[in-house]
């Protein structure tokens, strides 16, 4: 699937420059072009593989530069007020080449989770290529500024995308880890699992072909149902015919038992295991499985008694599934796309949160007016200001 890929403020412009480099590395020649969009210069001076020319620096007259300190609104406003800017470098896009446009953001802070649904719905007035996001819910320890602005942000993000990916950082997080490690981890994570999907029908050169390829068709129809969507990923180590026992010893031939064991214990893990965004399965409007790794160790039967059980599993009959050849790995994986999914108790307790702390802003906001009034005036107001 080809993408044309926009990373809006810190968050979004570090996952799509590390697309760029899982790209390059992989050569999947996914990501057709990488822009990233920010209010703060230091941001995109720090990203190493989008273009120089693709960083578009927006409200230079509103905040010169340093960002709009999580105000989510202001990053909204200074979106549609540059929205020409942004649209510059969207002229550069080879739009007859991609399949999709893909807007990234993270949630919680104030450029992207107020820019990026901005950036959406032009994108989607302009073009007629489908317009994606990828949204990056905070971690509950963040804050509850960060945690409500989320909340306003996907409310908004759901209704102007076609579909709606989410990676929830909460359930990604591991104890004692640094915010920077964390993240870093959290950000190949994310690239990993999205990028082997988005993969998945890309035929390098050498490369052999897949017995049931997953087009960028089949992805566009699974994510087709609009809503919220996740995504799965569970992988084995596999002893390939280059070396290890079965390269010194056997004559080539796999287990054909084997291999579709191995390949419907992996859909199942995937769809049963760490989603990036947890939910009821069942939930899933639609569905798609990719099996990726060494071709000798990837076959239909396994692919489609994976496929079938995971029909079962989610109760819906829109369930796609293919594979994807890779010659370079020791590694066999499965992906699962669950799309439309409705049911997801992150979500309503985000909204619980985020619900509270507006109240508590409001109590506080009058609270603070109530003082200050205290404050500046005398018991008998007797005082009279200047002007």
């Amino acid at each position: 699937m080809k993408l044309a890929m926009i990373g809006f403020g810190q968050a979004g412009g570090k996952i799509v420059d590390k697309f760029v480099e899982y790209d390059r590395e992989t050569g999947s020649d996914v990501v057709r072009s990488a822009i990233a969009v920010n209010t703060a210069k230091a941001d995109l001076a720090g990203l190493e593989n989008v273009p120089e020319r693709n960083r578009v620096l927006i409200g230079q007259a509103r905040v010169k530069g340093h960002g709009v300190g999580a105000d989510n609104e202001l990053g909204a406003e200074i979106a549609e007020a540059d929205i020409d800017e942004i649209q510059g470098a969207l002229d550069d896009v080879p739009v007859h080449e991609i399949d999709a446009f893909l807007v990234v953001a993270g949630m919680g802070g104030g450029t992207g989770s107020g820019g990026a649904p901005v950036l959406a719905s032009h994108l989607k007035r302009i073009y007629t290529e489908p317009v994606y996001g990828l949204g990056i819910l905070p971690a509950e320890d963040e804050g509850g500024i960060y945690t409500l602005n989320a909340a306003r942000s996907f409310k908004t993000f759901v209704d102007e995308v076609d579909n709606l990916l989410v990676f929830d950082n909460d359930a990604w997080r591991e104890t004692g880890e640094s915010v920077r490690g964390g993240y870093d981890r959290i950000n190949e994570e994310i690239v990993r699992r999205f990028g082997i999907l988005f993969s998945a029908g890309e035929v390098r050169e050498g490369q052999a072909v897949a017995e049931s390829v997953v087009d960028s068709s089949e992805i566009i129809n699974t994510l087709s149902c609009g809503g919220v969507s996740t995504v799965g990923y569970a992988t084995e180590q596999v002893e390939t015919a280059g070396g290890g026992l079965l390269g010194r010893f056997s004559d080539g031939e796999l287990d054909a038992t084997e291999t579709t064991n191995r390949i419907t214990s992996l859909v199942r893990k995937a769809a049963l295991g760490r989603l990036t965004l947890p939910c009821e399965v069942r939930s899933t409007d639609r569905s798609l499985v990719v099996v990726s790794g060494p071709q000798d160790h990837l076959n239909r039967k396994g692919i489609e008694r994976g496929r079938k059980w995971l029909e079962n599993e989610t109760a819906s009959m829109e369930v796609r599934g293919g594979d994807f050849p890779v010659g370079d790995t020791d590694h066999v994986a499965a992906v699962t796309l669950l799309s439309g999914v409705t049911d997801v108790p992150r979500v309503k307790a985000l909204q619980e949160v985020a619900v509270e702390t507006q109240d508590n802003i409001d109590d506080i906001e009058e609270e603070r007016e109530e003082n200050l009034e205290s404050l500046v005036r005398d018991d008998a107001d007797e005082l009279e200001a200047l002007f």
